[in-house]
């Protein structure tokens, strides 16, 4: 199987089913209460983004980047087990096309994270999409987000956010005024016999997770 094939049986599909890809400009929210899996759903669009020679920035404020390469390694070998690939070739694409980001939110702002990529632009990474996990979203400003907005419509990215939250309806998420900057938002629970990703807001349905290896499935 070629790598065109590994693309087409992504996870991320079986999400595109319930609803539609992040077009540039646009930005996803994946939330649950903490600990239940959002970095893996996070990951794996991610992964998707690698896997279409596309270049991604990982920003992670919550965990370091050697548990993050971690968690990139162990959901590329979960697809790959599926569909029997050898990955040593496409895990030295990925790491070339890959940065990882670590800041402290009570140091570093999003307007800072901005800037940083910014400049890694003008370096010369060319950056097609922005991972944002462990961002605590109910402390940081309107402005900040719109800061983060208005960056990635200029620069054509999409990016996928995460955000700790019990909450299971659109309305209790967040506020609005930052739900609006949202285009896609889903919400992460158990239902006593397993785990769904809920879509909230641009689709819907459901997206059940394997328990065992946290992938998105039919």
């Amino acid at each position: 199987m070629d790598k065109k094939d590994f693309i087409k049986f992504s996870p991320v599909r079986y999400f595109e089913n319930a609803s539609p890809a992040l077009k540039a400009g646009e930005i996803g929210l994946i939330t649950a209460k903490k600990g239940l899996g959002k970095t893996s759903v996070l990951v794996q669009f991610g992964l998707d983004t690698l896997l279409n020679d596309r270049e991604l920035i990982h920003v992670s404020f919550d965990q370091h980047s050697s548990n993050v390469i971690t968690w990139y390694s162990s959901i590329l070998a979960e697809i790959a087990k599926k569909r029997n690939i050898n990955t040593t070739e496409l895990n030295e694409e990925i790491i070339r096309k890959r940065t990882i980001l670590n800041f402290n939110q009570e140091s570093f702002t999003l307007p800072k994270v901005v800037n940083t990529i910014k400049a890694m632009k003008e370096g010369g990474i060319n950056v097609s999409s922005i991972v944002v996990d462990g961002l605590d979203i109910d402390k940081i400003s309107n402005d900040d987000l719109k800061c983060f907005a208005d960056f990635i419509k200029a620069e054509e990215i999409s990016s996928w956010f995460s955000y700790s939250s019990e909450a299971d309806t659109l309305k209790a998420t967040l506020p609005k005024e930052k739900l609006d900057f949202f285009t896609t938002v889903a919400h992460l629970a158990s239902d006593g016999k397993g785990l769904n990703l809920y879509i909230l807001k641009n689709g819907e349905g459901q997206i059940p997770l394997n328990s065992k290896t946290m992938l998105m499935s039919k």
